[in-house]
Protein backbone atom coordinates (compact mmCIF):
# COMPACT_ATOMS: atom_id res chain seq x y z
CA UNK A 1 0.00 0.00 0.00
CA UNK A 2 1.44 3.51 -0.88
CA UNK A 3 1.93 5.58 1.60
CA UNK A 4 -0.31 8.65 0.43
CA UNK A 5 -3.31 5.51 0.38
CA UNK A 6 -2.28 5.05 4.09
CA UNK A 7 -2.57 8.58 5.09
CA UNK A 8 -6.32 9.01 2.79
CA UNK A 9 -7.48 5.72 5.01
CA UNK A 10 -6.20 7.14 8.34
CA UNK A 11 -7.57 10.61 7.39
CA UNK A 12 -11.30 8.70 6.99
CA UNK A 13 -10.80 6.39 9.68
CA UNK A 14 -10.21 9.65 12.13
CA UNK A 15 -13.42 11.07 10.27
CA UNK A 16 -15.72 8.19 10.65
CA UNK A 17 -14.49 7.63 14.88
CA UNK A 18 -14.49 11.57 15.36
CA UNK A 19 -18.36 11.09 14.33
CA UNK A 20 -18.99 9.51 17.46
CA UNK A 21 -18.43 12.54 19.93
CA UNK A 22 -21.38 14.85 19.03
CA UNK A 23 -21.99 17.96 20.74
CA UNK A 24 -24.18 18.95 23.84
CA UNK A 25 -27.73 20.42 21.84
CA UNK A 26 -29.79 20.04 25.56
CA UNK A 27 -30.98 23.43 26.41
CA UNK A 28 -30.04 24.26 30.59
CA UNK A 29 -33.39 24.93 31.95
CA UNK A 30 -34.26 28.75 32.86
CA UNK A 31 -36.96 30.91 33.31
CA UNK A 32 -39.14 32.77 29.91
CA UNK A 33 -39.81 35.28 32.73
CA UNK A 34 -35.67 35.99 33.10
CA UNK A 35 -35.45 36.45 29.02
CA UNK A 36 -34.86 40.04 28.16
CA UNK A 37 -37.45 40.33 25.58
CA UNK A 38 -40.15 39.22 28.07
CA UNK A 39 -38.68 41.32 31.19
CA UNK A 40 -37.98 44.37 29.18
CA UNK A 41 -41.05 43.94 27.39
CA UNK A 42 -39.47 44.63 24.05
CA UNK A 43 -41.73 46.10 21.19
CA UNK A 44 -42.79 42.57 18.85
CA UNK A 45 -40.46 44.59 16.30
CA UNK A 46 -37.49 44.21 18.41
CA UNK A 47 -38.39 40.75 19.51
CA UNK A 48 -38.16 39.52 15.73
CA UNK A 49 -34.97 40.98 14.74
CA UNK A 50 -33.19 39.78 17.99
CA UNK A 51 -34.80 36.54 17.65
CA UNK A 52 -34.11 36.28 14.12
CA UNK A 53 -30.05 37.69 14.03
CA UNK A 54 -29.05 37.11 17.98
CA UNK A 55 -30.88 34.08 19.82
CA UNK A 56 -29.41 31.18 17.78
CA UNK A 57 -26.17 31.58 19.82
CA UNK A 58 -27.28 34.07 22.64
CA UNK A 59 -29.81 32.02 24.26
CA UNK A 60 -31.39 28.34 25.32
CA UNK A 61 -33.68 28.82 21.97
CA UNK A 62 -30.90 27.29 19.70
CA UNK A 63 -31.73 25.77 16.40
CA UNK A 64 -29.27 23.56 15.17
CA UNK A 65 -28.69 22.60 11.24
CA UNK A 66 -27.73 19.07 10.24
CA UNK A 67 -24.15 20.24 9.80
CA UNK A 68 -24.12 20.31 13.75
CA UNK A 69 -24.46 16.54 13.48
CA UNK A 70 -20.93 16.46 11.50
CA UNK A 71 -17.95 16.70 13.72
CA UNK A 72 -15.47 18.44 13.85
CA UNK A 73 -17.47 21.70 12.47
CA UNK A 74 -19.92 20.96 14.79
CA UNK A 75 -17.14 21.27 17.95
CA UNK A 76 -16.64 24.62 16.24
CA UNK A 77 -20.21 25.97 16.36
CA UNK A 78 -20.66 24.71 20.22
CA UNK A 79 -17.76 26.59 20.90
CA UNK A 80 -19.06 29.71 18.93
CA UNK A 81 -22.25 28.92 21.07
CA UNK A 82 -20.48 28.62 24.30
CA UNK A 83 -18.86 31.86 23.95
CA UNK A 84 -21.91 33.61 23.08
CA UNK A 85 -23.79 32.64 25.99
CA UNK A 86 -21.16 33.34 28.24
CA UNK A 87 -20.45 37.05 26.72
CA UNK A 88 -24.20 37.63 27.17
CA UNK A 89 -27.10 35.48 27.35
CA UNK A 90 -30.47 37.11 26.75
CA UNK A 91 -32.26 34.05 28.31
CA UNK A 92 -30.57 34.85 32.12
CA UNK A 93 -31.10 38.71 31.70
CA UNK A 94 -33.66 39.32 34.86
CA UNK A 95 -31.07 37.49 36.88
CA UNK A 96 -28.14 39.87 35.77
CA UNK A 97 -27.27 42.70 38.26
CA UNK A 98 -28.40 46.45 37.27
CA UNK A 99 -24.72 46.86 36.78
CA UNK A 100 -24.06 44.15 34.50
CA UNK A 101 -27.22 44.97 33.18
CA UNK A 102 -26.17 48.17 31.99
CA UNK A 103 -22.17 47.14 31.30
CA UNK A 104 -24.23 44.30 28.75
CA UNK A 105 -26.03 46.60 26.98
CA UNK A 106 -22.92 49.32 26.24
CA UNK A 107 -21.55 46.29 24.83
CA UNK A 108 -24.56 45.01 22.48
CA UNK A 109 -24.75 48.48 21.25
CA UNK A 110 -21.16 49.43 20.40
CA UNK A 111 -20.71 45.19 18.89
CA UNK A 112 -24.37 46.13 16.81
CA UNK A 113 -23.15 48.97 15.67
CA UNK A 114 -19.32 48.44 14.44
CA UNK A 115 -20.96 45.55 12.52
CA UNK A 116 -19.64 42.59 14.65
CA UNK A 117 -22.51 41.13 15.23
CA UNK A 118 -23.94 38.82 14.24
CA UNK A 119 -20.94 37.36 13.56
CA UNK A 120 -19.92 37.21 9.33
CA UNK A 121 -19.22 33.38 9.81
CA UNK A 122 -22.94 32.96 10.90
CA UNK A 123 -24.82 35.49 8.69
CA UNK A 124 -22.63 33.73 5.88
CA UNK A 125 -25.16 30.36 6.31
CA UNK A 126 -27.94 32.25 7.99
CA UNK A 127 -28.80 35.23 5.70
CA UNK A 128 -31.81 35.99 7.72
CA UNK A 129 -29.74 37.28 10.13
CA UNK A 130 -28.03 39.68 8.39
CA UNK A 131 -29.22 43.08 9.82
CA UNK A 132 -30.17 46.47 7.42
CA UNK A 133 -29.44 49.92 8.80
CA UNK A 134 -32.94 50.39 9.82
CA UNK A 135 -32.93 47.23 12.03
CA UNK A 136 -29.62 48.10 13.53
CA UNK A 137 -30.78 51.56 14.21
CA UNK A 138 -34.33 49.37 15.70
CA UNK A 139 -32.30 47.68 18.15
CA UNK A 140 -30.01 49.93 19.25
CA UNK A 141 -32.24 52.34 19.83
CA UNK A 142 -34.24 50.14 21.94
CA UNK A 143 -31.16 48.70 23.60
CA UNK A 144 -30.03 52.33 24.82
CA UNK A 145 -34.06 53.07 26.32
CA UNK A 146 -33.09 49.55 28.08
CA UNK A 147 -29.42 50.55 29.49
CA UNK A 148 -30.77 53.96 30.59
CA UNK A 149 -32.52 52.26 33.33
CA UNK A 150 -29.79 51.35 34.86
Amino acid sequence: MKTSTKIIAAIAIILIVIQFFGIDKSAEASDPQMDILVYENAPTEVKDIMQRACYDCHSYKTKYPWYTNVAPVSWWIAHHIEEGREHMNFAKWGEYTAEKKEHKMDEFIEEVEEGEMPLTSYTITHSEAQLTDMEKAVIMEWAKTVMEKY
